[in-house]
């Protein structure tokens, strides 16, 4: 009786796990989630060609996964790793044992699995304990973006931000400024995860502090770029576009630094893009940044987005494109309706693919 409920108990848990499955995801498991973990693994140690001979190549693909395996533990997680190779290799020779072959056969090999489950349940303890100081660490991350629209009176806003993985590297920001204008921000930070989201919260603090010392973009640029380039590394960069706008007049000046271009609709329908190039801020230490200028009038929207939006990928490998997203801010409407269109025909083109890189959409529209 034990038995029969105890299957049963096992059976509904089984279900339970299978809720929702898609076998898409198993699929993705084996070819690109695998191929994935065997790059990030085996990088220190593919230094040379792949032997032609399918054996043989399959021999030195199994040699560098176990040096990339052992070479990733700590010393004693890798003697325990090593100990359990030998005796799975043991158990399935040939060897002389004084016990016999039989109980060999189950002894050896069973040691092999326990002492392999055994990393497996350190190994994943310290991703939990790392998992959960990523999730305070995107926490305060979170902090520095804006949840809630600044109130100008005839604009309205919509924003949103996804990230690739637990820490992302993009940022936007709504400033008030002093004499009344409202400074918008969006920029996009070097790399993905902590490093990104190191550089992002940098720029954040040394944005504010050059909109402190003066009202326009240029001073606000200079510094940020100051401050990245004495981060130090040739990872800390960071693309922007930084624009100060006048609500009465929707005169918008603006520097943009490496950013991919804002699409402004204008009310009659057509779409011009603001920006002039420019490198992005981290890469020399003597930078001048160009000032642009544009007028957002009664009835335009503006656009920003960062390069996560139009280069991201469907199934068969292609790119959202800028036509897309052009598609998207066409037909006009709300700030929201505008925002909600972008990320509706992106999640429709990507379909079950995932997110590659951080994506961040803001859209300013003037009411007519």
């Amino acid at each position: 009786m034990r038995t029969a409920e105890w299957l049963r108990r096992a059976e509904r848990e089984l279900r339970a796990s299978a809720a929702g499955f898609d076998r898409g995801e198993l699929r993705r498991l084996f070819d690109r989630d695998a191929a994935r973990a065997y790059g990030v693994v085996t990088r220190d140690h593919a230094r040379e060609a792949e032997p032609e001979n399918a054996f043989w190549r399959f021999l030195y693909r199994a040699r560098i996964l176990m040096l990339g395996l052992a070479s990733k533990l700590s010393r004693p997680r890798r003697i325990v790793f090593v100990a359990c190779i030998v005796l799975a290799v043991w158990g399935t020779t040939g060897l002389d044992l004084e016990h016999g072959p039989g109980l060999r056969l189950a002894l050896l090999p069973l040691a092999a699995v326990a002492g392999l489950v055994f990393l497996l349940v350190l190994e994943l303890a310290d991703r939990v304990l790392v998992r959960d100081e990523l999730e305070v660490a995107r926490e305060l991350q979170s902090e520095l973006l804006p949840h809630t629209a600044p109130e100008v009176t005839g604009f309205d806003f919509a924003f949103s931000y996804r990230t690739a993985n637990t820490i992302g590297g993009d940022y936007y920001d709504f400033l008030p400024l002093a004499d009344g204008r409202l400074a918008v921000v969006i920029g996009d930070a070097s790399g993905h995860g902590i490093a990104a989201g190191l550089v992002m919260a940098i720029a954040s603090s040394a944005l504010k502090l050059g909109f402190d010392l003066a009202p326009d973009p240029v001073t606000a640029a200079r510094l940020v770029n100051r401050a990245l380039v004495r981060t130090g590394g040739r990872r800390a960069f960071m693309t922007l576009f930084c624009g100060v706008l006048e609500p009465v007049s929707g005169a918008l000046s603006f520097v943009c630094a490496g950013h991919p271009y804002p699409m402004l609709r204008r009310a009659a329908g057509d779409i011009v893009e603001l920006g002039s190039g420019g490198l992005p801020l981290g890469i020399r230490a003597e930078l001048e940044p160009a000032v642009g200028e544009a007028v957002i009038a009664p009835g335009d929207t503006l656009l920003l987005y960062t390069d996560g939006i139009f280069e991201s990928v469907d199934a068969a490998g292609e790119a959202f494109g800028f036509g897309r997203l052009r598609a998207a801010l066409a037909p006009g409407g709300s700030s929201q309706e505008v925002h909600d269109r972008v990320l509706g025909l992106l999640d429709g083109f990507r379909g079950a693919e995932p997110l590659y890189d951080d994506c961040s959409v803001v859209v300013v529209r003037r009411a007519q």
